[in-house]
């Protein structure tokens, strides 16, 4: 399924019903298509030894495949003794604090997806070109040009590498968005202040590593990532 079909609606499953709040729900695979573009990092909660453990963790998605490919050492570990362990990922992105004239009616305007799934572990032995495909799908994903400008990984960094790769098939979607609510409450005669407040994360300027020597230039790439949000 291609990236290309804006209509595609995501399946609701008893995981990813909407059962709180569902005005904020969505079940739209553009909305969540933006919300996987919009980061690259993400929490990764799976059982370790029993226990719960939530790893926060980088990530690239390939929307062709409609795939999430995650590193995530600690979960490979587990998932190579109990390979059909489910697993949750979440991303969130803040955009804005809101202030009510109640404290009760504060929130928080975001956009949030949660994914449910039985990843595969994908090691150098097991295949090793699907090893490569991830980290050319991660890499890209968080600064894209970056793969064909470094150096590509030896057999050795292969070997000591591992990459969780999860379907996009059980999703859930949720946003919130606009003003404090109360204003046509009793709360809105009380004279306070009210609104909301923007967070936004921003691409700085790019600092050189102190080490390099006089005359490497900042690649094409990386400038055009910083220029994407100017």
């Amino acid at each position: 399924m291609s990236d290309q079909e804006p209509n595609q609606q995501l399946t609701v499953t008893e995981r990813t019903r909407h059962r709180r709040l569902r005005e904020q729900g969505s079940t739209s695979r553009a909305e969540l298509d933006a919300i996987l573009r919009a980061g690259f990092v993400c929490h990764l909660g799976v059982l370790i030894d029993g226990a719960p453990m939530v790893v926060p963790t980088v990530y690239g998605v390939d929307f062709a495949t409609r795939t999430l490919y995650l590193h995530g050492s600690v979960a490979s570990r587990s998932l190579a003794h109990s390979p059909d362990a489910t697993v949750c990922v979440t991303i969130t992105h803040v955009d804005g604090l809101v202030l009510a004239r109640s404290v009760f009616e504060h929130g928080v305007n975001y956009r949030s997806a949660m994914i449910y799934g039985t990843p595969g572990l994908i090691t150098h032995a097991s295949d090793p070109e699907a090893l490569l495909t991830g980290l050319r799908t991660l890499t890209e994903h968080c600064a894209p040009g970056q793969w064909e400008y470094a150096r590509s990984p030896n057999t050795k960094e292969l070997r000591a590498t591992s990459l969780l790769a999860l379907p996009l098939d059980e999703v859930s979607v949720k946003t919130a968005s606009g003003p404090p609510e109360d204003a046509e409450g009793p709360d809105g005669a009380l004279g306070l202040w009210a609104g909301v407040i923007p967070y936004a994360t921003t691409i700085g300027t790019p600092q050189p590593d102190p080490a390099l020597p006089p005359g490497i230039p900042l690649p094409a790439h990386i400038a055009a990532l910083r220029n994407a949000v100017s």
